[in-house]
């Protein structure tokens, strides 16, 4: 059996790569853009939001009706309700009612953000641009922590003390995560620009500083990535099984080599194979504390199980159902008394802070979005391809997680769930071109005045 390739060899000449940059960085694209590059600097990258939103005011004020010509912007909207709807229905009988209204009532912002990315990328053209861009800054930001991997110094400062944080800075530990997530638009655009030669040495280039990081959800990530890229690559269950081999081949040595040469990675293998101990105590300590927040978790849903303890609200409920004795609630997470932050696996985020009626808020939207990516045909898919691996390996269930409905994490989540939706949809005629005219004049006009 022979399965069709989604990802085309489509050669871009050094030409065609710089215009494509030049399209994402002066254009429309410019503030979904920012969203990416900011994130190693906290909340600033809110600016990126916040310009998108000011961007679907002027569509809308322009076109009220403009809405009804785009499936993609629709799609978007109706996911939105769904990751809204749980968020909302948690507030009332919440640990926390301040913190989970002022929580719900942030949310509102993901709506016009993603109205306005799907306006903004309604041609393959723009779409290209972006994920280009994107690809671009990820691969810098990699290219800073092989620097500090073997320097010590990065554009964030020193390395922390037992894993490489990169442009993140030993205070913000996201490099893992987020260089995993995000490294499909790496891989894709280095096997369009050099062919598979091309993907292979991404590949390689991001898996150093994935290891090095030292988040083994990251390492997760980024294997279920490398999977669906070998799945298209290889065209055949044989050769995908030989894809398999090899790359497990090339990581086991590369694990090898950093095990002898990093004590970074030296500790957090020696943390991990603790797991094999056979013990409670040592499969807690391997995974840093996880089994002791999912039984506090656990005892959260049963005790709330039809709206949980409110959206946020995890680390305020977290000592009501803790052990006086419970690590986060003595010494560290988010303060002495306080507890774990969140549980760290988005299922139980969903359960314990939304509950059952959030769960299946969030199930209706997944097999909603399942439905129009069948339905958009093979072209759209193979066009989303980059991005819908990025979203898949994001939510991947059977890992651990940062909180999707945190104001980081969520807005990266945000930002791949409306790209996702607009790359499905990349391809519509201008139906109402004064609308998304008007828009680009603006940011010309924005342009000439500086």
């Amino acid at each position: 059996m022979r399965i069709p390739s989604a990802l085309p060899l489509f050669p871009m000449s050094p030409s065609s790569v710089g215009a494509q940059l030049r399209a994402a960085l002066l254009s429309p694209l410019t503030p979904i853009w920012l969203v990416v590059f900011l994130l190693p600097f906290g909340r600033s990258s809110e600016l990126g939001t916040l310009l998108c939103m000011l961007g679907a005011i002027l569509l809308f004020a322009r076109d009220r009706h403009a809405l009804a010509g785009h499936p993609g912007a629709r799609l978007a909207l109706w996911l939105w309700a769904a990751y809204f709807l749980a968020a909302l229905v948690s507030a009332p009988d919440s640990v926390d009612p301040a913190r989970s209204w002022s929580s719900v009532a942030a949310y509102i912002r993901f709506a016009p953000f993603a109205v306005y990315v799907c306006f903004a990328v309604r041609r393959e053209a723009r779409l290209r641009a972006l994920c280009l861009a994107t690809a671009v800054v990820v691969a810098l930001w990699a290219l800073d922590a092989w620097v500090q991997a073997l320097t010590g110094f990065s554009l964030g400062g020193h390395a922390e003390a037992q894993r490489v944080s990169g442009i993140f800075g030993a205070g913000n530990l996201k490099l893992g995560p987020v260089l995993a997530s995000l490294s499909p638009f790496v891989l894709w655009a280095a096997r369009r620009r050099l062919g598979r030669t091309g993907l292979i040495v991404a590949m390689l280039f991001l898996l150093g500083p994935i290891l090095l990081a030292g988040s083994r959800a990251a390492w997760i990530t980024y294997g279920v990535a490398l999977l669906a890229f070998f799945w298209v690559e290889a065209r055949t269950p044989l050769r995908f099984a030989g894809w398999v081999l090899a790359a497990c081949v090339v990581v086991a040595a590369a694990m090898g080599v950093a095990w002898k040469t990093s004590s970074r990675f030296e500790t957090r293998m020696d943390r991990t194979l603790a797991a094999l101990h056979d013990t409670r105590h040592a499969l807690n300590y391997a995974t840093s504390g996880r089994i002791d927040i999912w039984r506090v978790s656990a005892a959260m849903i049963a005790a709330n199980p039809v709206s949980g303890v409110g959206v946020r609200d995890f680390r305020d409920a977290y000592p009501h159902y803790a052990s006086p004795n419970d690590h986060f609630v003595t010494t560290e997470a988010c303060g002495v008394g306080e507890g774990a932050c969140h549980p760290h696996q988005l299922v139980l985020e969903v359960l314990t802070d939304t509950g059952v009626v959030g769960l299946l808020l969030w199930l209706a939207g997944v097999a909603y979005a399942l439905h129009a990516w069948r339905s958009v045909g093979a072209e759209a898919r193979r066009r989303a391809f980059p991005v819908t691996v990025a979203l898949a390996v994001t939510v991947f269930p059977l890992n651990t997680h940062f909180a999707f409905y945190s104001a980081w994490w969520g807005l990266l989540f945000w930002w791949l769930l409306a790209l996702w939706c607009a790359a499905l949809y990349a391809d519509l005629a201008d139906a109402a071109p004064t609308a998304t005219s008007l828009i680009r004049r603006r940011f010309r006009s924005i342009g000439r005045g500086a």
